[in-house]
């Protein structure tokens, strides 16, 4: 058990920042949370803002937020660090961590969708 621990784990983490904070804050939450991954000895390989998104229902009064999706390299007791660190953070609404096998190489679905929204968009303004 304890030889487990010790090992490296794969994990993505994504949180939910409240709709009035700024980019600048939103980045700043991701910094934070790298570093409390950093300090620990763990490693964030790869930091992806979604954006402003709607929700599907009304959080704490918010009807979007702001999404931040964290792979990180790190054992269990790091991912135990923050999630007690963000469930402290006023400005994060929600978040989720999970075990991954492997992080995906690229960007994540949620990028590659917005890539095509806006290609379409595009598409759209040049046929008009």
């Amino acid at each position: 058990m304890q030889l487990k621990e010790r090992e490296m784990a794969l994990y993505e983490h994504i949180f939910l920042a409240r709709q009035d904070l700024s980019q600048a804050q939103v980045d700043a939450l991701a910094a934070t949370a790298t570093e409390i991954v950093e300090a620990n000895n763990g490693k964030v390989t790869k930091t992806e803002t979604w954006g402003l998104k709607s929700l599907a229902y009304k959080i704490d009064r918010n009807r979007k937020a702001h999404f931040v999706m964290l792979n990180i390299d790190a054992p269990g007791t790091v991912v135990e660090e923050l999630e007690r660190q963000t469930r402290i953070n006023e400005d994060v609404i929600r978040y989720m961590t999970i075990r991954v096998e492997e992080h995906e190489d690229g960007p994540s679905v949620m990028m590659r969708k917005n890539e095509r929204d806006r290609k379409r968009r595009s598409d759209r303004e040049d046929r008009d």
